[in-house]
């Protein structure tokens, strides 16, 4: 016999006036949380009761009605209503929809109060954000939406942009595959195949953090803390066309700029502009570079100049910031700590008043019609104008040794030379303005990449052996018995030797060595500064300029010093570089490249040379980029093992290189261009030796070393056989 279904019966609804009703003691809640009472009379006050309250009569000590209602769910609601009243916005009769449950009812008002707070669902983040989005579509503006659910409108901006990102990507947020910061993460990217690509890379990989995220879709991009973004502007650059990346979530220094050829584009364009106002001046050429190289003024004489006199104003601006300064250091000299703001005052005044000390150089109007100037860009983005360089060609000459040709600097070059008038004035048409050595506009020649896999690109080979010379020329300018040695070695070869006759007094000579070829960070690197350094603190002794004086003294130098100096001299003629060879005869033959690598390995012997030490290592753009894979490979084979290798022989070249750069980073792992052949050959010995337990030990891979995303795509039976090894 079928049992028949009792039917569900439900509280009647009815309008209550709001003076009848009041709290119940039997509500749950007791602590303030989530949304505030104001904030919620707000919203009742814009949009009405969105439910219902749940109420029961109040009952006399003899169980009769007394008109009254309590409420044990809902008591936010009614706290929200009550103080509408009390503001006056509420009349105190007014009806309030209510679900009356049975006084007699077998459940108790705790279970009502209790089951209406926690059978609540929490709205799902991404559901909030489309939310946001159907209300903008639907004509509310940001600060509508903003005022509406009391948030700031940068929250509703917020939520709108995690709204736009890729819908494949919201989806795999819904279903709980990713965080809420991954998604934020995602935001600063609007390309949405941009951002599945990424994901798709990391997803399975051990490092999926949202710094990551953040980096993998701005790898492409510019800071706008950048020099070139500095010396632009961001204005500049959006007026241009150029479009930026912002992030939402995170303090990103104003964003980066999403069009670095546009970015390149218009530097050199400003560049070129400033020049074209110094050109004014009067200068013979204007050499415009994003980057001078070291030694850029190599072989070119420095007009020597006279600081321009300080104006009335700028004396007087001077005196009031230095008397600032004095007294504070008099006000403060007693105590063991100076505060912070007066620190940080102190160190205002020091820079304002250096900007004034620093004064241009004012030169001979008849120098700077034969002499030119270097524009480029300091490291914070700043302009950087070095004036006052004579090439060799400008450099005037005798009237006697013109007419008859016998002066070499002329010779030889015709009706194509500077006219020299008697004033010492050049005649040209101009400031010529150049950029890589060659007039603006003309066409330069692009560097071919005939993809060849060995031997090393000839430019990467001199790029790395101007490291090398470098890294020669501390060594030796700190080893004096090696520099004597190596000074040795040269007169004695000259003596016993058929060597040309020249025009000095003794057949023994400096001759500065450029590099033609170098990587753009040589002039920053650790071994640059050293020689720099040392250079300047020579020069600041030395009494340059007068044979004599020199002469006088270089005779009263203690032994030390002397050899020292000489060591600093004769480190500028060490060339370790690799040059293209001549067959023809001009510039160096292939014996000669030989026998002057081989002497330089003997050099850095001597003075026991470590590329590694002089700060050189294998990054994307000093290497890995400029080597095709299976060099790439090479590099971190012979560093981590042939099964760290195998697992990267799969990635496309720019993943292998950046992957490659932090396998290698601390391995001390060099070319062989940068190697020294005697350790070359103590580490053949030690691998010899170390064959067997220690040579698999050397292979063995640790998964946990490495990202996951590279194994993704190796067969299974690829994981074997590394087990295996």
């Amino acid at each position: 016999m079928t049992k028949a279904v009792q039917k569900i019966t439900l509280s009647p609804s009815r309008d209550i006036p709001f003076d009848k009703l009041v709290l119940s003691q039997s509500n749950v809640r007791r602590i303030k949380a989530g949304v505030s009472v104001e904030e919620l009379t707000e919203d009742i006050a814009r949009r009405g009761l969105l439910q219902s309250l749940s109420v029961r009569p109040v009952l006399a000590d003899d169980g009769t009605e007394t008109g009254k209602f309590e409420i044990p769910a809902g008591g936010w609601w009614f706290q929200a209503l009550s103080l509408l009243v009390k503001q006056k916005r509420l009349a105190k009769t007014t009806p309030i929809p209510c679900i009356v449950r049975d006084a007699g009812s077998d459940i108790l008002a705790e279970d009502d109060s209790l089951a209406e707070n926690m059978q609540r669902v929490a709205l799902h983040p991404l559901d909030q954000f489309r939310a946001f989005v159907s209300l903008r579509d639907k004509g509310q503006s940001d600060a509508e939406i903003a005022t509406a659910f009391f948030v700031t409108p940068q929250i509703v901006k917020q939520r709108l942009k995690l709204a736009s990102v890729a819908p494949a990507l919201l989806e795999i947020y819904a279903e709980d595959d990713m965080t809420l910061e991954q998604v934020m993460a995602f935001t600063v990217n609007p390309d949405h195949a941009r951002q599945v690509q990424v994901w798709g890379v990391i997803h399975s990989s051990w490092n999926k953090e949202p710094f990551q995220i953040r980096r993998m879709l701005t790898e492409t991009s510019v800071r706008v803390s950048d020099r070139r973004a500095v010396f632009v502007g961001v204005d500049a650059y959006e007026t241009a066309g150029g479009t930026m990346l912002h992030d939402l979530f995170q303090g990103d220094d104003g964003g980066w700029l999403e069009d670095p050829a546009l970015l390149d584009r218009l530097v050199t364009e400003k560049l070129q502009a400033e020049a074209e106002t110094f050109a004014a001046e009067g200068w013979k050429w204007i050499e415009v570079a994003l980057d001078l190289p070291y030694g850029y003024s190599q072989g070119l004489r420095s007009l020597s100049g006279d600081p321009a006199p300080m104006t009335d104003d700028e004396g007087a601006a001077h005196a009031k910031l230095l008397d600032e300064y004095r007294a504070l250091e008099e006000e403060y000299a007693g105590q063991d700590e100076i505060p912070d703001e007066v620190d940080t005052r102190l160190g205002v005044l020091e820079t304002e008043m250096e900007k004034i000390e620093t004064r241009p150089l004012i030169f001979d109007q008849t120098e700077i019609g034969r002499a030119g100037a270097f524009v480029t860009l300091d490291r914070y983005g700043a302009l950087a104008v070095y004036r006052g360089y004579v090439r060799p060609e400008d450099e005037p000459v005798e009237e006697t040794a013109v007419q008859d040709g016998t002066d070499p600097a002329v010779a030889g070059r015709g009706d194509d030379r500077d006219l020299t008038y008697g004033d010492g004035s050049a005649a040209h048409g101009g400031t010529v303005i150049m950029s890589g050595g060659q007039p603006i506009g003309a066409d330069l020649p692009e560097d071919e990449d005939d993809g060849a896999l060995k031997p090393l690109p000839e430019r990467l080979v001199m790029e790395l052996t101007a490291h090398r010379t470098l890294a020669l020329r501390e060594a030796i300018g700190r080893s004096p018995d090696v520099a004597l040695t190596l000074l040795l070695l040269k007169l004695v070869t000259d003596t016993f030797r058929t060597s040309s006759a020249s025009s000095s007094c003794l057949e023994a000579s400096v001759r500065h060595v450029y590099m033609s070829a170098q990587a753009s960070d040589l002039k920053d690197s650790v071994v640059a500064k050293r020689v720099d350094e040392r250079h300047a603190e020579w020069e600041a002794d030395l009494p340059l300029g007068d044979d004599a004086a020199l002469w006088d003294y270089l005779t009263v130098l203690d032994q030390g010093s002397r050899l020292a100096l000489l060591a600093h001299c004769l480190s500028f003629g060490v060339s370790a570089l690799h040059e293209k060879v001549n067959p023809y005869g001009a510039g160096i033959s292939a014996g000669g490249l030989t026998r002057r690598m081989a002497q330089a390995d003997i050099v850095g012997q001597a003075v026991d040379l470590d590329m590694v030490e002089a700060g050189w290592e294998p990054t994307v753009d000093t290497y890995l980029n400029r080597v095709p894979k299976a060099r790439i490979l090479e590099a971190v084979r012979e560093a981590k093992g042939e099964g760290t290798a195998q697992l990267l022989d799969h990635l496309k070249k720019g993943e292998m290189a950046s992957e490659a750069e932090r396998l290698l980073k601390g391995s001390g792992w060099l070319p062989e261009v940068l190697r020294r052949n005697d350790l070359v050959a103590l580490e053949v010995e030690d691998r010899a030796e170390g064959q067997g337990v220690d040579a698999q030990a050397a292979d063995s891979v640790s998964e946990a070393d490495l990202p996951a995303f590279l194994t993704d795509d190796l067969p299974a039976e690829g994981a074997s056989m590394l087990a295996a090894e």
